[in-house]
């Protein structure tokens, strides 16, 4: 009788995290989710309508181990994974966890780029779905979250930005990037992820 209990225990435990899975919430990765060697690879294109190239690339980013801590290399920079893993503190983030269709919220952030041009970027944020998404990377389950608004400059820049983010918690990060702003069109997209065996 015992056997049968146990059988039940475990097979209700399997039931739950499935339906868990399903269910399409997910949490903030934390610091236990990343391994020292984990890697992503994106390419990007931007383009005018006039068929001007503006921008194009690979974007690398890995995951190291610097005197025990992890780390994400970023460009020339690695950033402490600890750092990216504390929960945002501003009342309009970037994702607002947990993640599940449906959610709504506002996006807000300022920024100064390297020749001290100030920005914002204002934006309103949907969940429109979770299911299989395709990318040269792969097939991941994916939540589609768009995000509409403007994004304006001190240099007189204005525009309309709408994007759709696909972000993959099974890589935990975004598969691909979809960018529209006024004559300008961004895409960015998972062409590589790998993790240590």
């Amino acid at each position: 009788m015992k056997s049968h209990i146990l059988l039940f225990v475990a097979l209700a435990m399997l039931v739950a995290c499935n339906n868990a899975t399903k269910s399409g919430i997910t949490q903030q990765p934390t610091l236990a989710d990343y391994k020292a060697g984990e890697k992503w690879v994106w390419k990007y294109k931007g383009v005018t309508t006039q068929g001007e190239v503006r921008s194009e690339g690979e974007d690398t980013r890995k995951i190291v181990s610097v005197e025990g801590a992890l780390g994400m290399t970023i460009g020339n920079d690695t950033v402490p994974v600890a750092d990216m893993v504390k929960p945002e503190e501003s009342v309009t983030p970037k994702y607002d966890w947990p993640l599940e269709v449906g959610k709504k919220w506002k996006y807000e952030i300022s920024w100064t780029s390297q020749d001290g041009t100030t920005g914002k970027q204002s934006q309103d944020a949907e969940i429109l779905s979770f299911k299989e998404e395709t990318v040269e990377a792969g097939t991941f389950m994916a939540y589609t979250i768009q995000y509409k608004g403007k994004i304006t400059n001190s240099r007189g820049y204005s525009a309309d930005a709408d994007e759709v983010w696909l972000y993959a918690p099974a890589v935990k990060n975004f598969i691909k990037l979809t960018q529209t702003q006024d004559d300008f069109l961004y895409v960015e997209e998972l062409i590589e992820y790998s993790k240590p065996k």
